[in-house]
């Protein structure tokens, strides 16, 4: 297989800590996947979570540490079989359901890096991350947000972005009110700064217990004209089909 050695910003990622977070109930898509957690559901005769670890390793990343909680046993054992050449890949398993802020506050306790990546292990996007990394640096807020426009909010809810790219208000989902706008995407860049606020925190949500209650303009809003599905649901997790194309594991050198 071809090797392909990150270059530019990407390099930096190899030194920031990925955490992915996956430890929802998957409760709205039960249906299809059954007792299969949203991060294996198939794709093209592959779990999804090894899209996910092919894109990140192609982007320079060595060091993944995914937040689990239902069903984990099914995606650690997944994980022992795949060889992934070049990138250490840790599981943290939540003791009980706590959301993707407590999932988050949990897997921080296995980060060695000061700079963290964030994603939400049920979503998919082609985004180029050493350009989102380039661009947090350049940004200078503690924390960035890649934030996407899609044709109809109502499922998302909205972000708005100043001229400045801060983001100055999330609006919450409301199915009356269709039509573009950007979302939240669902990855983030913490420095350390926002990471020791979010070790303080409480709530269970990262978005609506954290990140919604930081000052106006605390965080810089990536505008991305990337693609982007989720796969929470029946009609997304058939979308998500005609974006995630089969491809080979691509090793990447140690």
């Amino acid at each position: 297989m071809a090797e392909i050695v990150p270059q530019g910003a990407a390099r930096n990622l190899a030194e920031v800590d990925t955490v992915i977070l996956a430890g929802g109930l998957g409760s709205r898509i039960v249906g299809v996947l059954g007792n299969t957690p949203k991060i294996l559901a198939p794709f093209w005769g592959r779990p999804f979570v090894d899209y996910l670890l092919d894109w990140l390793a192609t982007s320079g990343a060595r060091h993944v540490i995914l937040s689990l909680g239902h069903l984990a046993e099914a995606v650690v054992i997944h994980l022992s079989k795949a060889h992934r050449s070049g990138v250490q890949i840790d599981t943290v398993v939540e003791p009980q359901p706590l959301g993707t802020g407590g999932g988050l506050r949990l897997a921080l306790e296995r980060v060695t890096s000061d700079r963290v990546l964030v994603l939400n292990g049920d979503s998919w996007t082609d985004v180029d991350l050493s350009e989102f990394f380039a661009a947090h640096m350049a940004g200078g807020a503690d924390i960035s947000m890649l934030v996407v426009e899609v044709p109809d909010c109502r499922r998302f809810g909205r972000v708005e972005v100043d001229s400045r790219g801060r983001i100055t208000r999330f609006i919450e989902k409301d199915e009356s009110r269709s039509g573009p706008g950007f979302i939240n995407a669902g990855i983030y860049l913490f420095e350390p700064s926002a990471l020791r606020l979010l070790k303080m925190s409480t709530g269970s949500r990262l978005e609506g217990d954290f990140l919604q209650k930081l000052p106006s303009g605390s965080i810089y809003g990536y505008k991305s004209n990337a693609n982007f599905v989720d796969i929470g649901t029946p009609q997304s997790f058939i979308e998500a089909k005609s974006l995630i194309k089969p491809k080979p594991i691509t090793e990447i050198p140690p």
